[in-house]
């Protein structure tokens, strides 16, 4: 096996953008998006965190209890930022209050719309682009107003499937053409 450090990414800035969910979507790692694409600005340290979870179910035989087969009964594909700007597009996001300002929100118990998410990772050349079709901030961190942190919005989206199947579409572009 060769190593090639080259081949070694990290993500040293990047945005993440929300469009309406009929947006057109992007179909590479370096074209400008549409622009309807909105940036949510600073991002907190930890970045953007992907996770992939599935839940199975063991069939085990009668014979012997051996598990014999594993049926996948579920699949999430999750994101997980924290939004550092307070700017009407964060708290529109974070509140599901679509009327927000930078200077009001209504806190109500309305559930966040779908929106087309793109997040943009670089490094250096490099460029990973991961497209959700279709996301939805489905879990909401706290917020904590105290004088030794900046005040983020955390969030979770979840990636639903598009009329494919395909819940993100992931980009790459190493910088050489």
């Amino acid at each position: 096996m060769v190593n090639t450090a080259q081949n070694v990414r990290v993500a040293t800035t990047g945005a993440v953008s929300f469009a309406p969910i009929a947006t057109t979507l992007p179909t590479d790692a370096v074209a400008a998006l549409a622009a309807a694409f909105k940036d949510v600005g600073y991002i907190g340290p930890d970045g953007v965190t992907q996770a992939i979870e599935t839940d199975v179910t063991d069939i085990t035989a009668w014979q012997n209890g051996d598990t014999v087969r594993k049926v996948q009964t579920s699949h999430d594909v999750t994101f997980q930022l924290v939004m550092l700007e307070t700017n009407a597009l964060s708290l529109q996001i974070y509140y599901a209050d679509a009327t927000a300002t930078a200077s009001a929100v209504k806190v109500t118990g309305a559930q966040s719309p779908h929106n087309v998410v793109v997040i943009d990772v670089l490094d250096d050349k490099h460029s990973i682009r991961i497209v959700l079709p279709d996301a939805q901030v489905t879990e909401r961190g706290e917020i904590v107003y105290q004088n030794e942190e900046a005040t983020g919005y955390d969030i979770t989206l979840t990636a639903y499937p598009d009329a494919d199947g395909v819940k993100a579409y992931i980009y790459l572009d190493d910088g050489e053409a």
